[in-house]
């Protein structure tokens, strides 16, 4: 397969950082978007972990959040720190390099090597921007799908995803029925409800509202729209988080300093951690990707994109599944993943289902959370066992 690696530019200082690999997808024929868009010869970034057996029957595909990227396990190469997932995937971890083919990409519309507003217009040479066509979850996944051909998959071991990257996994399912063994969503839902899609526009709102966005042209003039997608991600981080986690870890408690400063500064320990998030995620993420992603979540609607019948959805699956709620997340709470376990259940699927007892909210997943670990390890053991005897 055709791969590349490229040099890209992030954050406000426009620094320069090299990603790899990228593979070339849809040369021969393109990629239709659900838009109606067509899109040919586009890149994916991606990260591959362990090798492919001879019977290519050990690939799991690892699906991303909304601010995550293809570093699942492996150093990030513009903030130095650890994969998202590295307590989980890994030689002898629960997600097992020495036995497991384990691929990551980079979500179509993301901004880490793959094809996204900030590619180049061959026609205008500069940044796709705002010209780039809105994309779906299923958009996402179709590319994905080209990718697992070109590595030499044609049946997925397992879906793995979370948050957004349950989405994604939920849509493998059930566009891929015969080209996975099982699916796996932690903390997801089969639609984005309105809850959600009103965070997402304040974050939108915040990034279009700053004077340095330039209409969404900022790469064109050098300019970054630091401010607004610090907010973005504020906004979205606290509905990452439980009541119970923030009071647990901040409180009211001041930040270096005895008494409250009677002005607009960050007296809070909350405020300052939540400062310094919005201000990190800016070295990494790309203004108009934020934009275009949080958009495809909002347009996500697993039933209606199939006839209206959630259940529908999953007939004629042979897939096991696996979903996991938290019992503290409000963003994606358990009522939400009971619905597709129900529909699951309505086609006679081998479904399992467990909700975590846990106050770290959403993001529990990312944490150190020995029932969930537990869980997941268990699944992947049962389905491991499974394929081993046939």
């Amino acid at each position: 397969m055709e791969q590349t690696t490229v040099t890209l530019e992030f954050g406000p200082s426009y620094r320069k950082v090299e990603v790899g690999a990228i593979a070339i997808l849809a040369q021969d024929a393109p990629l239709k978007l659900d838009s109606g868009a067509e899109i040919a010869a586009f890149p994916l970034a991606y990260q591959t972990y362990g090798r492919l057996n001879a019977d290519a029957s050990n690939a799991i595909l690892i699906c991303h959040g909304l601010t995550g990227d293809q570093y699942v396990a492996s150093t990030h190469p513009v903030t130095g720190k650890p994969g998202w997932w590295e307590s989980v995937v890994g030689a002898g971890k629960i997600i097992d390099t020495d036995r497991y083919f384990v691929i990551c990409p980079n979500v179509l519309g993301g901004c880490m090597g793959s094809y996204g507003p900030k590619a180049i217009n061959p026609k205008t040479k500069k940044p796709y921007n705002l010209e780039f066509p809105v994309l779906t979850i299923a958009d996402m996944v179709r590319a994905q799908k080209l990718l697992v051909e070109q590595l030499g998959v044609t049946k997925l071991f397992s879906v793995i995803g979370a948050s957004m990257g349950g989405m994604q996994a939920l849509v493998w399912g059930s566009l891929y029925k015969d080209h996975v063994r099982s699916v796996v969503g932690i903390a997801t839902a089969p639609r984005h409800m309105a809850q959600n899609i009103a965070f997402h526009e304040v974050g939108r709102q915040a990034i279009m509202a700053d004077p340095e966005w330039k209409e969404g042209n900022y790469i064109n003039e050098k300019r970054f729209p630091a401010g607004g997608l610090a907010v973005a991600r504020m906004t979205a981080h606290v509905t990452y988080l439980s009541q119970e986690a923030l009071s647990r870890k901040f409180g009211r408690n001041l930040q270096d300093r005895e008494r409250i400063s009677y002005g607009f500064e960050a007296d809070f320990r909350v405020e300052s951690y939540l400062r310094r998030q919005g201000t990190n995620f800016v070295e990494r993420f790309d203004a108009n990707s934020y934009l275009y992603i949080t958009r495809a979540m909002d347009y996500f609607d697993l039933a209606a994109d199939n006839g209206g019948r959630l259940s529908d959805v999953f007939k004629g699956t042979r897939a096991e599944y696996c979903l996991m709620s938290f019992s503290s997340d409000w963003l994606f709470p358990t009522s939400e993943t009971r619905e597709i376990v129900h529909a699951l259940n309505g086609v006679g699927a081998n479904v399992s289902f467990v909700e975590i007892p846990t106050d770290k909210g959403h993001d529990a997943f990312l944490l150190d959370e020995p029932r969930f670990l537990e869980a997941l390890a268990g699944f992947i053991r049962r389905v491991g066992k499974s394929a081993d005897a046939n």
